[in-house]
């Protein structure tokens, strides 16, 4: 876990909640549609950051630019793919990463800092365990899949884990989270409890290889332009308007 900024690799402000983005930037018709891809992890501080910082740039090069829209899709990333399905304590991860909480809380600070005048609220105190984060893309891939509202969705798994300290491994949290977003318990158990999305994990992972991503938050645009970390708004707007002016 990166504390510094930019990208995490593999080894006044707002509530949270307040803020829900949609899916995509495209709700009639436009002359020019340009994809977004987000390679991200739901227990990555950064991305939550990078998220936001992103959308608030779509948001602005959409107003200048009306006739183009945006797809933003949701890529599965995960840190730590080798972690058990049931975690890790987070004393051991702070330990085994940063030398222990006394050498972490700085870092832990600085990412809060940086985060506040984007909306996001860290409590890393509240925080138990790291998760095996493959369940929790589930839930956002099958949303993805389904039409539903998969921003908002990343959302509140963000908050869940972040402001809340939740674990994002557990098969109850996951469950509530895909209950208050309107899935079926049928749906649930395959996702949750049967892992009906791992393949698809599997293989964004290995995407993400190819394309030589090593660390989240990842943008691609438009198939062609790679912007690695939690970057200014004003470098996501700059690329975006490059792109729509191509």
């Amino acid at each position: 876990m990166d504390m510094d900024g930019g990208a995490e690799d593999e080894a006044g402000t707002r509530d949270c909640s307040s803020w829900v983005p949609k899916r995509t930037l495209h709700t009639m018709a436009f002359t020019k549609l340009v994809s977004v891809e987000l390679y991200a992890d739901l227990v990555c501080p950064w991305c939550w950051i990078g998220d936001r910082r992103l959308w608030r740039a779509l948001t602005v090069v959409q107003e200048a630019h009306p006739h183009v829209g945006f797809d933003v899709v949701w890529r599965p990333f995960q840190l730590d793919p080798s972690l058990p399905p049931e975690g890790r304590d987070w004393e051991e991860v702070i330990e085994n990463k940063f030398g222990g909480r006394a050498r972490a809380e700085p870092m832990f600070a600085r990412v809060a800092e940086a985060g506040a005048p984007d909306g996001c609220v860290f409590h890393f105190d509240r925080i138990t365990r790291m998760a095996n984060t493959a369940r929790a893309h589930g839930l956002v891939v099958h949303a993805q899949q389904t039409e539903g509202d998969t921003w908002a969705l990343v959302e509140s798994i963000y908050a869940r884990h972040f402001t809340e300290g939740a674990d994002l491994g557990d098969a109850d949290t996951l469950r509530q989270l895909g209950r208050a977003a309107g899935f079926s318990e049928a749906d649930l158990t395959q996702i949750v409890d049967e892992g009906r999305y791992d393949l698809d994990v599997q293989q964004s992972q290995r995407e993400a290889a190819r394309l030589g991503i090593q660390g989240v938050p990842f943008a691609v645009l438009d198939g062609r332009y790679g912007i690695s970390g939690a970057q200014p708004e004003e470098v996501f707007v700059q690329a975006l308007t490059q792109v729509v002016n191509e």
